[in-house]
C-alpha cells in the first residue's frame, strides 16, 4: 500500500510539472474581460506570458498543487480502492461509483488548493504582488474571509469532481479492458498510456463548464469589486454576458494538457512499481506468480 501511495505521489508530481503551463493558459483564458481581452487564444496566451514574465510565469502557483498532491492521492486512492471492494465486485458502475466517491472525498483539498493556484496565477509580477506563495496566499485568505473565504467554490468543485473522477475511472476500466491491458503483454505500458490520457480527455469534457464557473469563482473580487452571488448567478451573467462560448473558454488548452499530463503521470507511475516491485526478494528458482500481477499492473488506474 505504502508502494502505491509513493508511485501515485510519483506520478502526480510529474503530471503536475508538465501539465502546469497549460493550466494557467487556461486560468487566464477563462477569467479574462470579455471588453478587453488581453489574449486572442491558447497560443497568443502562452505568447505572451512567455515574453512578458519568462517561462516562470507558465508555472506561477506550482507550489499549492504540488503541496497539495500527497494529500489528494492518498483520498483518491484509499476512498477509490476501499469503496470499490464495499461495493462488492469490480463492474463499470461500481468503477464510477468508486471514482466518484474519491473525486467528492478530495474537495477537502483540492477546493483550497485551487483557489490558491488561481489567485497566484492571475497575480501580478514584480514587488506589487499581493501573495508571496500558496501558504502565504490562504493565510491572507482566511486573515480576510475566515474559513468560508478558504473554502470558496467549493460547491462548484463538487459539483466537477465527483462526475468528473466517476467517468475517469469508468472510462479507464472500460479502455482498458478493450485494449486487452495484460500482464506480460509488450504493449502494456504504451495501452496504459493511451487509455489514461484519454481518460483525461473525456473527463474534463463531462465537466469542463463547471470548471469555467469555479475559475470564475475562485477568481472573483481579485481585480475589483466581486461581480457573483454563486454558482446560478455566474452561469447567468457569463452567459448574458458573453453566450455560451463562454463555458469552452480555455478547453483547447485544458485537452492539450489532459493527455501529456495523464500520459507523464501513468508512465512515472508504472517506472515506480515495476522498479520497485522488481526488486523484491524471492526464494532461488521460484517463478514469478501471474495471478499477483494482474493488480499489480493494474494498479495506475487507481490515479
Amino acid at each position: 500500500m505504502a508502494l502505491d501511495f509513493l508511485a501515485g505521489c510519483a506520478g502526480g508530481v510529474a503530471g503536475v510539472l508538465v501539465g502546469h503551463p497549460f493550466d494557467t493558459v487556461k486560468v487566464r483564458l477563462q477569467v479574462q474581460s470579455v471588453d478587453k481581452p488581453q489574449y486572442r487564444g491558447t497560443l497568443h496566451c502562452f505568447k505572451s506570458i512567455i515574453k512578458q514574465e519568462s517561462v516562470l510565469g507558465l508555472y506561477k502557483g506550482l507550489g499549492s498543487p504540488l503541496m497539495g498532491l500527497t494529500f489528494i492521492n492518498a483520498l483518491v486512492f484509499g476512498v477509490q480502492g476501499n469503496t470499490l471492494r464495499a461495493l462488492g465486485h469490480d463492474s463499470p458502475l461500481n468503477q464510477f461509483l468508486a471514482g466518484a466517491a474519491a473525486g467528492a472525498i478530495q474537495c477537502v483539498i483540492c477546493c483550497p488548493m485551487e483557489l490558491a493556484k488561481t489567485r497566484l496565477q492571475l497575480q501580478d509580477t514584480g514587488p506589487g504582488r499581493a501573495y508571496k506563495g500558496s501558504l502565504d496566499c490562504l493565510a491572507q485568505i482566511y486573515g480576510n474571509e475566515g474559513l468560508r473565504g478558504v473554502n470558496r467554490g467549493m460547491v462548484s468543485t463538487l459539483l466537477r469532481e465527483t462526475p468528473s473522477f466517476g467517468v475517469y475511472f469508468l472510462t479507464y476500466d472500460v479502455l482498458t479492458r478493450a485494449l486487452g491491458c495484460e500482464p506480460g503483454d509488450r504493449l502494456l505500458v504504451p495501452k496504459l498510456l493511451l487509455a489514461g490520457g484519454t481518460s483525461g480527455i473525456v473527463s474534463w469534457l463531462s465537466t469542463y463548464p463547471l470548471d469555467v464557473v469555479k475559475s470564475r469563482l475562485q477568481a472573483d473580487g481579485l481585480r475589483g469589486a466581486p461581480r457573483y452571488r454563486g454558482i446560478l448567478d455566474c452561469v447567468r451573467q457569463s452567459y448574458r454576458a458573453e453566450g455560451w462560448r463562454v463555458f469552452t473558454r480555455g478547453l483547447a488548452s485544458t485537452l492539450l494538457r489532459a493527455f501529456p499530463v495523464n500520459a507523464a503521470t501513468f508512465a512515472t507511475v508504472t517506472v515506480v512499481l515495476t522498479y520497485a516491485r522488481g526488486e523484491e526478494a524471492r526464494p532461488e528458482g521460484e517463478a514469478v506468480p501471474t495471478t499477483p500481477a494482474g493488480p499489480a499492473l493494474a494498479q495506475p488506474s487507481s490515479l
